[in-house]
Formats: structure tokens, sequence, C-alpha cells
């Protein structure tokens, strides 16, 4: 398996990479990428959820027993739920949701994807964002899976934000650049 160096060089990489392989020796790579999701879902809809991953009081044998309970709610397979078992043990529930970020990053290299955040003043309509993705995945020669903001500070145009690439194409840089040029 072939992860950039930054993620197997953290602790979560290290267990989202152990749990990666685990999961392709199993063959249930898109499984536990499904309860990932899931459970990335419940994070955040549930801040009684958040903060049991986060609660030193709590000891290593209660933690385990709120995500074994939330992992059977869930319906999550035997190896998500073991994984999880396993961070309750070793008190390293509280880096969960780097953790999930950093598996999905290791999936879509493995299967020729990059990630893509786009973030926009309006919505994008579904035909928008198909020619965004259409010509993002031109110019990267991989498949771009795209994300998308709103953010009304930017006033127009885009911000892309491909890896460590950003290409900021909005009408706030653009108007602060003529404002800096005119000082000048």
């Amino acid at each position: 398996m072939e992860t950039s160096a930054g993620i197997q060089a953290s602790l979560q990489g290290r267990y989202a990479s152990a749990l990666f392989d685990l999961a392709s020796e199993n063959g249930t790579v898109t499984a536990v990428e499904t309860d990932l999701e899931t459970l990335s879902a419940a994070l955040s809809e549930s801040d009684d959820l958040a903060a049991t991953i986060t609660n030193p009081q709590l000891t290593r044998a209660e933690q385990g027993a709120a995500v074994g309970a939330v992992a059977k709610k869930l319906k999550l397979s035997d190896l998500t739920t073991n994984f999880l078992g396993v961070l309750a043990g070793n008190r390293r529930l509280s880096k969960l949701p780097e953790m999930i970020a950093a598996f999905k990053t290791i999936a879509a290299n493995q299967r020729g994807e990059v990630s893509a955040n786009v973030t926009s003043a309006h919505p994008l309509s579904d035909d928008q964002i198909k020619t965004l993705k259409d010509k993002l995945t031109a110019r990267v020669g991989r498949t771009v899976m795209l994300t998308t903001d709103t953010d009304a500070v930017l006033l127009g145009g885009l911000v892309v934000t491909i890896g460590s690439e950003r290409i900021d194409a909005s009408i706030r840089t653009r108007l602060n650049s003529l404002s800096q040029a005119m000082k000048a």
C-alpha cells in the first residue's frame, strides 16, 4: 500500500493504515469506509457522542462500552466495532475524527482518486459541479471527488483546494490584490 509519508507518520495515520490493511485483507474496505462515514455523521450530529470520545474522566471500559453500544445501534461491521474497542482500550478515541479522515484519504489514494474542496459564494448547480469536476479531473489526471461549501464573504468566484494546492479565483481576492496594487 502506498500512502503519503505524512499520513503514515501521524498517530491517526498509523491507526488508519492498520485498519485499511485489515480491511483490505478481509475484502471489506468499502464496508469499513461506509461504517466510518456513518460514524462520522453520528459524531457531528450528537454532541453527547462527541463528548464521550473526548472525555478524559471516563474510564477505558466506560468509553469502550459506550462506543460498543453506538456501534451496535449503527449496525457497524465487526472489524469497525473491534477497531473502536482497540481505540477505547488505548485511550485514542479522541483522535477518531482524524483517523476517519486519514482512512478516507488512504482509500481514495488506493482507488486513484483525489479529493477537492470547492468553496463558492453561492451554491453551485449540478451542471456547474459536473463541469468543474470534469475540468479538475483533466487537470490532475486522476478522478476528483468534490465537496462543496459556500461562503458569502467570497462575493463571487471560487476557491478550489486539491491537496496542498489552492486555486483562488474569488472576487474578494481580486479586490484585495487591486487594493494592494493601488497602495504601491
